[in-house]
């Protein structure tokens, strides 16, 4: 299968600050694990470039985008809406990250790669539609799904999120909207608090929300579970026309900010699942973007898995 990928060095030059998880070395482990594998060659190239005003506000507030206009200056700091810290080339930077996902989208809608991973920082799961928080700024996952819509028509979009933290942005801007489904496994109790079994869905959205939070410790036996039972019988009924991950590898065994025990194995056994329902259902599009995974090294191994998996390697 040919794969696209977004992989650049100018998405370290969103700088947090000192001693920040979500650090520029993120970047810079993925493509030289990436450049080791040879995938930067053998993957399609996926161009840059910036997320317009306009899309932004597909799926966030005209309020939110004027306080980052206002606030991302060009200093450093940390956004007034949460934990979301800055420095003097953020707002460019994640311009880029959710312009060049929209570009993957493209390119796998287009039929000029069967799937694509987009590497980009800053990440943008709990970029609620009002509020950035949890290290993102825009919802670069959000955006992509309003703007797949926007721009293909397409009727119904599965968004799922194996993140270690619940993706609470990304269920907020969803939730009382049934042509997206949100589906995510989490550790609870865990940052950001939000993800309970309970919370399903409401109005025209009711039912396409599914949470599985799990305890500290899951690995793929319950998280497997998850993809292959509940998920799995939701897609029968939705049929996704296109598939977005959430992929964040902080469930990754040895994060720092996780307590999950995923191996780099796992992740391509799950890849593996969304490969195929994506090709039972979406005639096989599927857009993978980074959020989550803060040991650096483990973050890149498990990356080429996923992008080799993609590739069905």
């Amino acid at each position: 299968m040919k794969t696209g990928l977004l992989l650049d060095r100018e998405f370290c030059d969103h700088d947090p600050g000192a001693h920040h998880p979500e650090a520029p070395g993120r970047i810079e482990a993925i493509l030289g694990e990436l450049s080791e594998a040879g995938l930067d060659q053998s993957c399609e190239e996926i161009a840059e470039r910036d997320v317009t005003d306009d899309e932004v506000l597909l799926a966030h507030t005209d309020g939110y985008l004027q306080t980052v206009l206002r606030e991302l200056d060009g200093s450093s700091g940390q956004l007034s809406t949460g934990d979301t810290s800055f420095g003097p080339r953020s707002l460019p930077v994640a311009r880029k990250a959710t312009g060049g996902l929209l570009n993957g989208v493209d390119g796998v809608m287009k039929g000029d790669f069967d799937n694509a991973f987009c590497a980009v920082r800053p990440p943008g799961h709990h970029a609620t539609p009002d509020r950035g928080m949890g290290f993102c700024i825009f919802n670069n996952a959000a955006v992509a799904a309003r703007y797949a819509q926007k721009e293909y028509g397409l009727e119904r979009i599965a968004i799922i999120d194996w993140d270690v933290h619940h993706g609470n942005g990304t269920q907020d801007i969803f939730y009382e909207d049934g042509s997206v489904f949100y589906f995510s496994t989490h550790q609870s109790p865990w940052y950001p608090g939000t993800g309970a079994k309970d919370e399903t869905g409401a109005g025209t959205g009711r039912d396409t929300t599914l949470n599985i939070p799990l305890p500290a410790g899951s690995g793929m036996g319950e998280i497997g579970k998850a993809f292959r039972g509940p998920f799995t019988e939701k897609m029968k009924d939705f049929k996704p026309d296109l598939v977005i991950i959430s992929a964040g590898f902080d469930s990754r065994q040895g994060d720092p900010l996780g307590d999950f025990t995923l191996t780099d194995s796992d992740f391509v056994d799950l890849t593996k699942i969304l490969l195929d329902m994506a090709g039972e259902f979406a005639d096989g599009r599927l857009v993978s973007v980074l959020e989550g995974g803060y040991n650096q090294a483990g973050l890149a191994k498990a990356v080429r898995h996923h992008v080799e998996a993609l590739r069905g390697e």
